[in-house]
């Protein structure tokens, strides 16, 4: 299946493509709504819509910037139609990202950070490397500290656990990796645990990150 792909400055998102995407995460698990939307366009810089036959099958919000130095993709509020075709939804989204980090980062390791609450989210991190947090894995003082410098980042210093990586909400939903994917089955027991201690009436989240490999990005996404 063939996919319109476009990313571009929230400056340039439309009130009209706002409603379009709160129209695909209405009555959704994630508790999106409108004004969470409207709120993205202003702490975001870029948005990567994917089309399928014209309509809007997924969205990110997203952003390339160095944090101390280090070069990062971060994505905010993401959304997946729930679709057969969400897997390769989701493919586009990030290739379209991955792509203009190869521009902005050459020959460099990109950290990869978000917020989840299902664990089938984690599916985005597919081919990337030394995945935070996993499942048998004693995170690192250096892992510990991105995961406040991440919770910083997102709005919510102070709130994490740098050993869980879970951030404890305060009642009002946030932007989150929002994918769900087609059957239980594709989500292992093991990384499924790693959300069991989530509230989900406080919406709590999951930090999570990997990096990157320049090398892979390079032969994957350059021009």
């Amino acid at each position: 299946m063939t996919f319109e792909v476009e990313t571009k400055d929230c400056t340039a998102l439309s009130d009209g493509e706002l409603a379009e995407m709160a129209d695909l995460v209405a009555d959704g698990p994630a508790g999106f709504d409108i004004g969470l939307l409207s709120k993205q366009r202003d702490e975001w810089v870029l948005i990567t819509q994917v089309r399928s036959s014209g309509q809007l099958a997924g969205f990110s919000f997203c952003t390339l910037e160095r944090i101390g130095g280090t070069p990062c993709v971060l994505w905010g509020l993401v959304s997946v139609k729930r679709c057969p075709e969400r897997a390769a939804i989701l493919d586009a989204l990030l290739a379209d990202q991955f792509r203009k980090a190869v521009l902005a980062f050459p020959d460099e390791d990109v950290l990869v950070g978000t917020r989840l609450r299902d664990p089938g989210a984690f599916i985005a991190f597919s081919g990337l490397h030394d995945i935070c947090p996993r499942p048998g894995y004693r995170v690192s003082g250096e892992e510990r500290a991105w995961s406040r410098r991440l919770a910083k980042r997102f709005g919510a210093e102070g709130r994490v656990d740098d050993r869980s990586f879970i951030v404890r909400g305060d009642g009002s939903a946030c932007g989150v990796l929002d994918y769900e994917p087609e059957g239980p089955d594709q989500v292992d027991p093991e990384v499924a645990a790693l959300v069991q201690g989530l509230d989900p009436k406080a919406y709590d989240v999951l930090i999570a990150f990997g990096w990157a490999m320049a090398e892979d990005l390079a032969a994957k996404y350059s021009p």
